[in-house]
């Protein structure tokens, strides 16, 4: 049996369990109307009441962790939570009616009664009336493998997703590599430029040595020339 199974098996004793406490507050009732003493069920009531909402909190759990981790579909869901919305309205009434605040609705007590008890009472439940028309008609093997279809679309549609994540990451590890050469070939170039500036800047201070040499020499044969003018015209004959 499976989990989806269970939970319906569940509901179905929550519903026979709300159709006890309704027949006992029937009783009850007639007992007071009688004059008899309803002190020893007034208590099993009221222990019957707490197992209801315990029952009900335990069908509201159930069906969260279900629809969180996506074992049923989400319109199965939607049904199941319209099931545990209308326990929880009925549960209400019980207590109200117990404490004596509404008088005992007849109609729905025997309607109840009418529709308790899922897969062994052979009675349509009354709180099936809002099942989708997803699901109407279909049995529990029908409902699973139409929910496990809905999952393999899912699966089917990660798995393509799954591959173009892929294929981006594969696509990125290429931009980053030629990227990487990229960044090789600039190194490579600024270095370059780096030598060719110092050789550069060498050459450029040859050239100013030369400069600076070739004016010095220049005025050194200017004075030569003028001492040997000098000189001749000392020893010239007038």
């Amino acid at each position: 049996m499976s989990s989806q199974d269970l939970w319906l098996q569940n509901y179905d004793a929550t519903c026979r369990l709300a159709q006890e406490i309704a027949e006992n507050i029937h009783e009850r009732n007639r007992q007071q109307r009688t004059g008899g003493n309803p002190a020893k069920i007034n208590m099993s009531l009221r222990a019957s009441l707490q197992k209801l909402k315990q029952s009900i909190s335990q069908l509201r759990e159930g069906l969260l962790r279900a629809s969180s981790s996506r074992r049923i579909m989400q319109s199965e869901a939607d049904r199941r939570q319209n099931l545990v919305d209308d326990l929880v309205t009925r549960e209400k009434q019980l207590n109200a009616t117990f404490k004596g605040d509404v008088t005992e609705p007849e109609p729905s007590r025997s309607t109840l009664i009418s529709g308790g008890g899922g897969a062994g009472g052979g009675a349509a439940n009354p709180w099936l009336v809002n099942e989708p028309e997803e699901t109407r008609g279909l049995s529990f093997g029908d409902i699973k493998q139409q929910q496990q279809s809905i999952i393999q679309v899912q699966d089917a549609g990660l798995d393509a997703l799954a591959e173009v994540i892929s294929r981006q990451k594969l696509m990125g590890r290429e931009i980053g590599n030629e990227l990487d050469e990229q960044n090789e070939i600039i190194d490579d170039l600024a270095h370059l430029v780096d030598k060719t500036d110092g050789r550069i800047r060498t050459e450029t201070r040859r050239v100013k040595l030369v400069e600076t040499k070739s004016a010095s020499c220049g005025m050194l044969v200017v004075i030569v020339l003028l001492l040997i003018a000098i000189i001749v015209v000392a020893v010239w004959p007038v």
